[in-house]
C-alpha cells in the first residue's frame, strides 16, 4: 500500500463530497468526482467554480492557479471512472444498504490495493469493511462540514484495517492542511459522539417546553461561546441526518441519552429536515436558505407584558469574584450599588477588585478614567446586610450552599423593604428553596450570572411557580440596561445551560475512562470539529473538576437518568483532591504560580 495517493475519487457530490472534492483539487490532488445524478455533478462543478472565483477575488489565488484546480475536478456518473484511483471515498447517504452495494461494485472496479474510505459518521466502519474482498484496505475518513474550512479529519480504523492505509490517509490529511485525529470504530467516533447527545439533550429541551428554541440557541452560544445555538445547528445538520446518527449511537450504547428525542422523528417523518427542506426546528427563507424567517414559534413583541418595578439602586450580597463582578456590571450601568459582605473588611477588599478591573478598562481604552472614578464612586460597601433596608433588587452572590443561601434569604426577608425584587445568583440550586425561606416568595427569583460578569452578556432569568410576573418583568428590564442578554427558563437543575453542557464534559470524561481516545485528541477533535472555544478536558479544569462533580451530582439527582451519573474518574481525581487549574493539577497538571 506504499503509493502515492495522487489519484482520487470521491463518490456522492452532495455538499460533503463537494467540498472534500475542492479540498483535494486545491491541493494538488486529480480528483475524480462520481455521482448518478447528472444535476449533482454539474453543481459540485458550479460551486466549485463559485469558490474558486471567490478565492481569486479575495488575491488568495491566481487565476492561473484557478484555471489548474478546475482543471484537476472530472465528474462522471458511471463507478467504473473510480478505476484508476489510489484512494476512493465514499460519501453517499447513511445507509448500510446503499454503503454495502457500493463497497461491493467498488471491489470489482478498483485495483486491490486502492483504499476505500467511508465518510460516514454513524456507521460501523467493520461492518462496512466486511462487505469488501479486501478489508484491510478499508477505514473511515470523517471530514467536517463545511470541509474546505474545518480542520479536524476523524481517521477511523477497524480491528481488519492494515496499518499503512491508516498511515497513507493520516499524512494525506496532513498534507491537505488539517488535523486527523485517529479513532476506534463507534457509532459518532469522537466529535459526533459527543456532539449528537448534546444536540438531542437540547431538541428534548425544546420538546419539553422549558425553553423557547431562541433562547435555547442563544444561552449555549453567549454561555459557552459556541458559534452556533443546538437547535439550529440540528436544521444545519438536517434532523433526519440527526436521528441517523442517534439511532446508531442508541443501538450500541442504550444510553437514553442517544435515544433521539421524539421531535426529532416527528420533524423527520413530516419532511421537516432543517435548512435543505425550507423549514425544521426554524423556518428559513427556501429550501437551502439561511435566512430565518418568522414563523408561528417566532417569540412576539411584549407589548402585553407585566410591567416591572421600579429599580434605582440594587444591593449585591458577597465578597467573591462573582459578587464584585456583579456589583461591576450594575455600577458601570448607572446603578447606586450597596455592596455587603460578612465583614468591612471583606467588602473594602470586593471593592478593590473592581477598582483593579476597572483600571484594566482604563488601561486597555475601554473606559474612560472619569467613568471609572463615577462608576466607583457609585459602589458603597458594607458589613451587614443591614444596609439593604433601601434596596430595589438585592442579589446574592454567596456559596453555591443551600443552608447558607437559605439563612441569607431569611436575613434578606427582614431586613429589605416591602416590594424589593430578591435574586439568587445560583447556577444548580433549587430557587424556590431559597423562596420558601422568605414570607415572600412571589418576589424572589433566579438572576444566573455567568463568570466574568463583566464580559459574559448571558444571564439566565429563572422563574419558580410562585413568582410575579411583574418582578420577572422588573429583572428582564433590568437585564437591558445592564447591557446583557436574559433567557427564560424554569426552576430546574442546571437550567439550560449547565443541564446541557456538562452531560457533554461528562460524556468526554468517560471516553477517557473507556480507552477510547485521549485527552488532547477529544479536546482537539472538539475545537476543531464542534467549534468550540475550549476542549472538554480544558473547560473541566478551568471549571474545577469539584464544581464539576457537584453539577454533576445535582443533575443526576434530578433527573435520575443513568446516562447522567457522574463519569467514575471524575470522582477519582476530586477524591485525590485534583481538582483542575487551582491545585495545578487535574486533568492536565500546570505550573505552580
Amino acid at each position: 500500500m506504499d503509493i502515492p495517493l495522487s489519484t482520487i475519487a470521491v463518490v456522492g457530490l452532495g455538499t460533503m463530497g463537494t467540498g472534500i472534492a475542492e479540498v483535494l483539487a486545491r491541493a494538488g490532488r486529480e480528483v475524480i468526482g462520481i455521482d448518478i445524478s447528472e444535476a449533482a455533478a454539474r453543481q459540485a462543478v458550479a460551486a466549485l467554480e463559485a469558490s474558486t472565483a471567490r478565492a481569486v477575488q479575495k488575491g488568495r489565488i491566481t487565476e492561473g492557479e484557478r484555471h489548474d484546480v478546475l482543471a484537476r475536478f472530472r465528474t462522471f456518473s458511471d463507478l467504473q471512472a473510480a478505476a484508476d484511483a489510489q484512494l476512493v471515498i465514499e460519501v453517499v447517504p447513511e445507509s448500510y444498504e446503499i454503503k454495502q452495494q457500493l463497497f461491493r461494485e467498488l471491489d470489482a472496479v478498483t485495483s486491490p490495493t486502492a483504499i476505500l474510505a467511508t465518510g460516514t459518521n454513524a456507521l460501523s466502519v467493520t461492518r462496512l469493511a466486511a462487505e469488501s474482498q479486501h478489508p484491510e484496505r478499508v477505514l473511515g475518513l470523517h471530514f467536517f462540514n463545511p470541509a474546505p474550512a474545518m480542520k479536524l479529519v476523524e481517521v477511523v480504523s477497524s480491528v481488519l484495517t492494515a496499518p499503512p492505509a491508516v498511515e497513507a490517509v493520516t499524512a494525506l490529511a496532513r498534507e491537505l492542511g488539517k488535523e486527523p485525529v485517529a479513532v476506534g470504530d463507534r457509532p459518532g467516533f469522537v466529535a459526533d459522539g459527543l456532539l449528537f447527545g448534546y444536540l438531542n439533550q437540547a431538541a428534548a429541551m425544546y420538546e419539553a417546553s422549558y425553553a423557547s428554541r431562541e433562547d435555547i440557541d442563544a444561552a449555549m452560544k453567549l454561555g459557552c461561546g459556541l458559534p452556533m445555538g443546538p437547535l439550529a445547528l440540528l436544521d444545519l445538520i438536517g434532523v433526519d441526518t440527526a436521528r441517523t446518527v442517534l439511532e446508531a449511537m442508541y443501538s450500541e450504547s442504550h444510553d437514553r441519552l442517544h435515544a433521539p428525542a421524539p421531535i426529532l422523528k416527528q420533524l423527520s417523518e413530516a419532511g421537516l429536515t432543517g435548512r435543505k427542506s425550507g423549514r425544521g426546528f426554524y423556518t428559513y427563507a427556501a429550501p437551502g436558505s439561511q435566512t430565518v424567517v418568522p414563523d408561528a414559534k417566532t417569540p412576539l413583541e411584549s407589548s402585553g407584558a407585566a410591567t416591572g418595578r421600579t429599580v434605582r439602586s440594587v444591593g449585591v450580597a458577597g465578597s467573591g469574584t462573582m459578587a464584585s463582578g456583579i456589583a461591576e456590571v450594575f455600577a458601570k450601568a448607572g446603578y447606586d450599588v450597596v455592596l455587603a459582605a460578612r465583614s468591612q473588611e471583606k467588602a473594602d477588599t470586593a471593592k478593590g477588585r473592581i477598582a483593579k478591573s476597572l483600571e484594566r478598562s482604563v488601561t486597555k481604552g475601554r473606559l474612560t478614567a472619569e467613568a471609572r472614578d463615577e462608576t466607583l464612586a457609585r459602589i458603597t460597601t458594607a458589613g451587614s446586610l443591614d444596609s439593604f433596608d433601601d434596596v430595589d433588587l438585592a442579589v446574592e452572590a454567596v456559596a453555591e450552599d443551600l443552608a447558607v443561601k437559605q439563612q441569607l434569604f431569611t436575613t434578606l426577608d427582614k431586613v429589605c423593604k416591602p416590594g424589593a425584587v430578591l435574586a439568587t445568583t445560583t447556577s444548580s440550586l433549587p430557587v424556590v428553596a431559597c423562596a420558601r425561606a422568605t414570607s415572600r416568595p412571589q418576589d424572589v427569583i433566579g438572576m444566573h450570572f455567568f463568570n466574568p460578569a463583566p464580559a459574559m452578556k448571558l444571564v439566565e432569568v429563572v422563574r419558580t411557580v410562585l413568582t410575579d410576573d411583574d418582578v420577572h418583568a422588573t429583572v428582564r428590564e433590568v437585564c437591558g440596561k445592564i447591557r446583557k442578554h436574559p433567557v427564560d427558563c424554569g426552576d430546574r437543575a442546571g437550567f439550560i445551560v449547565n443541564a446541557l453542557l456538562f452531560p457533554y464534559l461528562n460524556n468526554a470524561i468517560k471516553m477517557v475512562g473507556e480507552h477510547y481516545a485521549t485527552l488532547d485528541d477529544i479536546d482537539a477533535a472538539m475545537k476543531l470539529g464542534g467549534g468550540y472555544p475550549m476542549g472538554p478536558f480544558e473547560l473541566l479544569d478551568v471549571v474545577g473538576l469539584d464544581v464539576s462533580l457537584a453539577i454533576e451530582k445535582v443533575l443526576h439527582s434530578e433527573f435520575r437518568d443513568p446516562g447522567l451519573a457522574p463519569a467514575p474518574l471524575l470522582e477519582h481525581l476530586v477524591a485525590a483532591g485534583c481538582l483542575g487549574r487551582k491545585t495545578g493539577r487535574g486533568f492536565r497538571e500546570y505550573a505552580r504560580r
